[in-house]
């Protein structure tokens, strides 16, 4: 028994073993687009649902990147506060020892 499809109910899901398209005789020539094989436009479709399947990853690893440069500019940040604290309070006991050392070489 051969069954013939429908739009609604096709007698296949399955790109490859669906009848390609032709065009109608009575469309005049160079109206329609070229007939696609099925091969090529299964490839394509493939290939466009891989690509559309690695979106995300490819979103993800943007969006990883951006978070590790901004932790990586946070640090620095950190540091160069912290070093400066460091250095204001170097300069501090820098000053101490010297009015220390003035005070008692003036008695």
């Amino acid at each position: 028994m051969k069954r013939i499809g429908t739009i609604d109910r096709p007698r296949t899901h399955d790109p490859r073993n669906q009848a390609p398209m032709t065009v109608p005789t009575n469309e005049p020539i160079g109206s329609a687009t070229p007939n696609v094989t099925i091969i090529g436009a299964n490839d394509s479709r493939q290939n466009r649902t891989r690509e559309m399947q690695l979106i995300p990853e490819a979103l993800a690893r943007a969006h990883m990147h951006d978070r590790l440069r901004e932790a990586d500019a946070e640090r620095r940040a950190v540091r160069l506060v912290t070093a400066r604290r460091m250095q204001r309070r170097a300069e501090r006991a820098s000053m101490r020892a010297r009015r220390a050392l003035a005070m008692a070489v003036m008695h």
